[in-house]
């Protein structure tokens, strides 16, 4: 049994914040979580400056799961799309994306290439189309949970979203994730129905077509995860703009010291002096 699954039969939510590249996985860890989220969108926001339009690879995304864990042992929910193809690309997305570290690996029903599940104009593959990659995901994993995510809400509405989640937990998948509800009344029914049977993972964006509620409250309604995917890349594309116009005002950096590492806080965090000592045993 995996370590991600036996935290995920605690009683409190996990509650997993957006990574994308090992220096954001060693802060989580630094902060204390538990667990991180690798989102698909926050690597094509910083690695592409591109949005959440399918056009990460499956390459650039194992890449960026061996660079986190070897940096960090914080257990990954891996968003891995849609596999990246039909069911024969999802065995091999899974088997690639779980040798590189991959705790767990969360496919979805839309089309490919995919976009935001809280952009419009999604289109969704089969219900029994994306029951045989969950089938195929389950048949080559090794230790890795099968998170199955339906974006169905949007596009054939609610209840077709609760007959998909349906069809998706009777082939096999480990965790839930109904993609956008709309309001508290839909998340009450949904976990209704499917938090007794099996984990659910709520997405939490801000701005987006979920109400923002706190893990806490998501807790209380029956979600076992609750993820925050993009956020750290919002705040830090926030910081990052003030940044460089307080630097394009001031021509230094200086008032915005307060508001940054210096050059010791960096290495401090990074773990420099411990990597040098261990250098010098050679």
């Amino acid at each position: 049994m995996s370590t991600l699954r036996d935290r995920l039969a605690a009683p409190a939510p996990l509650l997993c914040p957006g990574i994308y590249d090992a220096l954001s996985s060693a802060l989580a860890a630094e902060a204390g979580f538990e667990a991180g989220y690798l989102s698909g969108a926050s690597i094509a926001y910083t690695l592409l400056g591109r949005p959440d339009i399918g056009l990460v690879t499956a390459t650039e995304v194992a890449d960026t799961i061996a660079r986190i864990r070897e940096r960090t042992p914080l257990p990954l929910i891996v968003d891995a799309d849609t596999g990246f193809g039909n069911a024969l690309n999802v065995q091999r997305t899974v088997r690639v994306f779980e040798r590189a570290g991959a705790s767990a690996i969360q496919l979805e029903d839309q089309t490919f290439p995919k976009r935001c599940g809280h952009l419009a104009d999604k289109t969704l593959i089969p219900a029994g189309e994306m029951a045989g990659k969950i089938r195929a995901a389950l048949d080559v994993r090794d230790e890795a949970l099968i998170v199955a995510r339906t974006d169905a809400i949007a596009v054939e509405g609610f209840e077709a979203a609760l007959d998909r989640a349906e069809m998706y937990l009777e082939a096999g998948a480990d965790v839930l994730f109904i993609e956008a509800p709309e309001d508290e009344a839909q998340m009450r029914t949904l976990t209704a129905r499917f938090a007794p049977r099996v984990p659910l993972l709520a997405n939490m964006v801000e701005g987006g077509l979920t109400p923002l509620t706190d893990t806490a409250t998501l807790g209380d309604l029956g979600y076992r995860i609750v993820i925050f995917p993009g956020g750290l890349v919002r705040a830090l594309g926030w910081a990052a703009r003030e940044y460089f116009a307080s630097l394009m005002a001031h021509g230094t950096t200086a008032p915005f010291r307060n508001r940054m590492f210096d050059f010791q806080g960096l290495n401090d965090m990074l773990g420099t002096d411990a990597i040098l000592r261990e250098s010098a045993r050679y």
